[in-house]
């Protein structure tokens, strides 16, 4: 039987059955899933094969090849961890207000989504935005990202909103307080728990703290645990350019080119000619020496003897 995974905590996994939709609580045969490398074997969002032993129970056999991922580094164990699987868009949610807009954490949940289309909504837009934070979040729509501006209290964008989510199952992500649960409430007119902002900090408090496949009538959203700090996951350094829509196919004399002082780079020229942002250029440097520094031995000893590492 096939089954998609709605809630995953601890091991023990609530989801439905497919295709006829009826309410199942899973575990793994055997508690490791064979194959499974990540910190999570099965994220919200998996499709997995297995069978039940009871109306509603029933155990886990394998999981089939994700989609698309939303991925970040796990720093306790020191592996890669699925947050969500199998979306159609990832959305990534920022505050113009209270947790402030960084754009080097969007930059980074940029980087962890990975075969699907990525949305930016800027949330709390009814309180305005600084003339610095908008030229930065200007940047985004002019290098081609699908950029909103939303308010749950005027209602401003959310229209906009649903009609690019219409059809699709998206990952919501973003920091704690940037009003993700209660744009995911008005939207599908549920009630996930709310949170407010530290003083002391200007930082979220943490309101979801597992995922969760929620369906609506034209759209399903996968609500994400709320992050205060996010590191990339670790992936071949070349597929970091993806993310950096205007870094992908530069004129650079080796496609293989990482755009970080190689021989016949373009990067430099192009900085020169305002093609490239210098500070986005910045934030792409140090994400990859952060994937760079966990290389694993393997990798750095191939690089000493001379052979290619990727």
């Amino acid at each position: 039987m096939k089954f998609q995974i709605y809630r995953a905590i601890n091991n023990i996994y609530n989801g439905v059955s497919i295709p006829d939709n009826i309410p199942v609580t899973l575990r793994i045969k055997g508690k490791i899933l064979k194959g499974a490398t990540d910190y999570n074997p099965i994220a919200v969002g998996d499709y997995v094969n297995g069978e039940l032993f009871s109306e509603n129970e029933g155990l886990i056999y394998s999981r089939e090849e994700r989609t698309s991922t939303f991925t970040r580094w796990n720093t306790k164990a020191s592996l890669n961890q699925i947050i969500a699987a199998n979306q159609d868009l990832t959305v990534i949610v920022v505050s113009s207000f209270s947790p402030p807009f960084v754009p080097r954490f969007l930059d980074r949940a940029i980087s962890c989504s990975s075969k699907c289309e990525v949305v930016l909504v800027m949330n709390k837009i009814d309180y305005g935005i600084s003339d610095s934070d908008k030229k930065n979040w200007d940047l985004y729509k002019k290098l081609g990202y699908k950029c909103v501006e939303t308010s749950t209290l005027t209602g401003s964008g959310l229209n906009e909103l649903k009609e690019i989510l219409k059809g699709k199952t998206a990952a919501f992500v973003g920091q704690s307080g940037v009003g993700k649960s209660s744009l995911i409430n008005t939207l599908l007119k549920v009630n996930q728990r709310v949170g407010d902002v530290s003083e002391k900090y200007n930082k979220g408090r943490h309101t979801t703290n597992h995922g969760l496949f929620i369906k609506g009538e034209s759209f399903n959203i996968i609500d994400t645990p709320g992050v205060r700090e996010l590191i990339v996951p670790l992936e071949n350094p070349i597929l970091l350019k993806e993310a950096f829509y205007e870094m992908r196919n530069l004129p650079c004399y080796y496609s293989t080119c990482l755009h970080n002082g190689e021989d016949g780079c373009a990067i430099e020229h192009l900085i020169k000619e305002g093609k490239i942002d210098p500070f986005r250029y910045e934030s792409y440097l140090r994400i990859l020496d952060s994937i760079k520094e966990r290389e694993p031995s393997w990798r750095t000893k191939k690089k000493r003897d001379g052979r290619k590492s990727y």
